[in-house]
Order: structure tokens, then C-alpha cells, then sequence
């Protein structure tokens, strides 16, 4: 028989959900939610934004890797992950050993309509507040980030795609089939 796990792992592209998925189905299972990026925020007094402008996309990524095996100590925990956190196959297989991991599939489009006016996303920023962004330039940056890490999304548990349902739905989809994966 399978070991049930004590920790859930939402991962995805930025604005995929994690974090309004992840707050409610920590709420349906009773169970605590952690941001890993609203704890680096805490941890650092600074956004990732600024973390990424005064330390580098490097420090943050170390910082990153760091947090998340010290929230992985928790048990009873739905985990959101930034939407680069799992960026090798060494964190896949540290997640998927501790918990059980969900990708929260989005298609590029509705990426794109999600980030199209973020400017708290470093790495949409620049095109965010240029003159003209253009719908191709955007798709063309998340099909780019998208092809680099959908390898390491891939290696989930569990997909569930969180393109255009109610939240509502969503949750109650995952909710029914982490049913028997976790010690709730």
C-alpha cells in the first residue's frame, strides 16, 4: 500500500491559481496554506520584484530552494510554489517523494490575459509597462518559459487544468482526487 502524504505541492505557471486554489483547499482540508513566495516576501521585507532588482534572479532562487525545504518540514500543509520554483528534476523528485504534487495546467492564451497588466511579475515587467506590448511578444516570452519548465511540471501527481472553471469547481476537482493520496 502507498504511503499517503502529509503535504500538498501546487505548482504552475505564474497566475495559474496556486495561491486562490491553494487557500481554499488548505481551508476544505483543514489543513494550513503557505505561500512560498508571500514567506520569502515576509523573510526578506521586500518583494520579488526588488529581491530580483537588488540580489539577482540567482540569490532569489537560492533563497527560494532554501524556504521550500524548510516549509516542507510542516505536515497538513498545501505549499503554493512560485511559478519557477520547480526548475530541475532534483526539486521534482524532492517534491514528489514529500508530498503529493499538482500542476495547474493554463493555457498560453489565458496566461496572457492574466499577465497582460501585472507589472508584479518581474520577468512581464519590461513588457508590461513598454509603449505597445504586443500579444505576440507576450505568448512568444510565455511559450518560451512555458517549453523550459512544462518538463518539471509534468513530473506531477496529479494535472488539473485551471483555465477557464469557477474556482469553486476546481477545488472541489482536486479535492476529490487527492481522496486516498493524503493523510487528512
Amino acid at each position: 500500500m502507498e504511503d499517503k502524504k502529509k503535504r500538498v505541492y501546487l505548482f504552475g505557471f505564474m497566475t495559474s491559481g496556486k495561491t486562490t486554489l491553494g487557500k481554499i483547499l488548505a481551508n476544505v482540508l483543514g489543513w494550513d496554506f503557505v505561500d512560498l513566495d508571500a514567506e520569502i516576501i515576509a523573510r526578506e521585507g521586500m518583494t520579488v520584484h526588488e529581491i530580483f532588482e537588488n540580489k539577482g534572479e540567482k540569490y532569489f532562487r537560492e533563497l527560494e530552494q532554501k524556504v521550500l525545504r524548510e516549509v516542507s518540514e510542516r505536515e497538513n500543509v498545501v505549499i503554493s510554489l512560485g511559478g519557477g520554483t520547480l526548475n530541475s528534476y532534483e526539486t521534482a523528485e524532492f517534491l514528489n517523494a514529500n508530498g503529493v504534487t499538482v500542476y495547474l495546467k493554463v493555457e498560453p492564451e489565458n496566461l496572457y490575459q492574466r499577465l497582460k497588466n501585472k507589472i508584479d511579475r518581474p520577468i512581464f515587467r519590461d513588457l508590461v509597462l513598454s509603449d505597445n506590448p504586443s500579444k505576440e511578444e507576450f505568448l512568444a516570452r510565455i511559450s518560451a518559459l512555458l517549453e523550459k519548465r512544462e518538463k518539471y511540471y509534468k513530473t506531477a501527481r496529479l494535472v488539473i487544468s485551471s483555465d477557464s472553471q469557477r474556482v469553486g469547481i476546481t477545488v472541489d476537482i482536486l479535492a476529490s482526487k487527492l481522496k486516498g493520496l493524503i493523510d487528512a
